[in-house]
């Protein structure tokens, strides 16, 4: 009987030693082969934004790599959240991944009670792949030539200037809190279904003033058809080098961009994620993605996952700060 026990013994211990390694080899087969069936890369937003437009741009570059499709899936709803939800349940082989805006890691989990996952523990990150900044802009036939302008209307007639956003808790919306926060300002947010109906807003006089994505109204301020009068970045854009920074106006920590990145399903093997990730780097810097996207205002980044898990903390930290001194509702 002892020596039974004693061979049982020997047995486990061995099986457990060999465990991590098959482990190991098990991970770096799947790394090996990986992606062996088509990709999906959900996007929690309709066609045609910088989202999708995202995606649409790399995937045809990686279905070619890897002679494997990479499919976009347009999952919209909740202000992003169900297409999240949708990578979160999904199985973290490496074949599911979600290109996505801020919105949905960083700012609409203080903003929706009861949400579906949490955007800190719920996926892997891979990689920032672009962002833009805001930048203000008022009607060409606006009064208010210089932030100093907006500032002192502002003050003499507070809650009265309108700024237009895409939506509550979109990031104009945000950059606009953020403004009046740090200059000690208020006026009246108009929240319109989209950039689309706030861009036409803005353009007809029909509001004052609108934080945008530089890449959505790039054309606009070039075809006379919008003034912009300072960029929320710490440096001048190179699609426009003669708008100022807002910090060059005397307005400091209200730097602030819209940005796009990749996350993948909780559990992803390391060896994979690393996979995915050069792969997913490699394809936004391709020549022709490039000039796509810095040509309207983008700046790329494709940062490490380890870089975007710092990046989404301080973002996550930030803008919860920002509701909540707002009293914002996403109603």
């Amino acid at each position: 009987m002892k020596f039974l026990m004693s061979a049982l013994a020997i047995g486990l211990t061995a099986l457990t030693a060999q465990a991590p390694v098959h482990a190991q080899t098990n991970a770096a087969t799947q790394a090996s082969t990986w992606p062996d069936t088509p990709i999906t890369l959900v996007v929690p937003f309709p066609p045609g934004g910088s989202t999708d437009q995202v995606a649409r741009a790399i995937s045809p570059i990686l279905t070619e790599k890897f002679k494997q499709t990479f499919v976009v899936d347009n999952k919209a709803g909740a202000t992003g959240t169900i297409g999240a939800a949708i990578v979160k349940r999904a199985a973290p082989d490496g074949h599911t991944f979600l290109v996505t805006s801020l919105g949905p890691l960083v700012i609409t989990p203080h903003l929706i009670k009861g949400m579906q996952y949490d955007p800190m523990k719920d996926f892997d990150l891979i990689t920032v792949a672009v962002q833009s900044p805001n930048i203000l802009v008022v009607p060409t036939n606006s009064p208010h030539k210089s932030v100093a302008d907006i500032i002192a209307f502002e003050k003499a007639n507070p809650g009265k200037m309108t700024f237009a956003s895409a939506g509550n808790g979109t990031s104009d919306h945000l950059t606009t809190e953020l403004f009046w926060q740090q200059t000690g300002t208020s006026g009246s947010h108009i929240p319109y279904k989209g950039g689309a109906p706030a861009h036409l807003a803005l353009m007809g006089s029909q509001v004052d003033a609108s934080f945008q994505n530089i890449n959505s109204v790039v054309g606009y301020i070039k075809g006379g058809k919008m003034r912009a009068l300072a960029i929320a970045s710490p440096t001048r854009s190179a699609v426009l080098p003669d708008v100022p920074t807002l910090s060059e106006a005397g307005i400091q920590n209200v730097d602030v961009t819209s940005w796009q990145a990749i996350v993948a399903p909780k559990g992803l093997s390391p060896a994979v994620r690393d996979k995915a990730h050069a792969a997913f780097v490699e394809a936004l810097n391709d020549p022709k993605v490039k000039e796509q996207f810095t040509s309207i205002g983008f700046e790329m980044v494709t940062n490490t996952p380890a870089q975007f898990a710092e990046f989404q903390r301080k973002e996550y930290t930030r803008w919860k700060q920002v509701i909540e001194t707002g009293k914002i509702s996403i109603e």
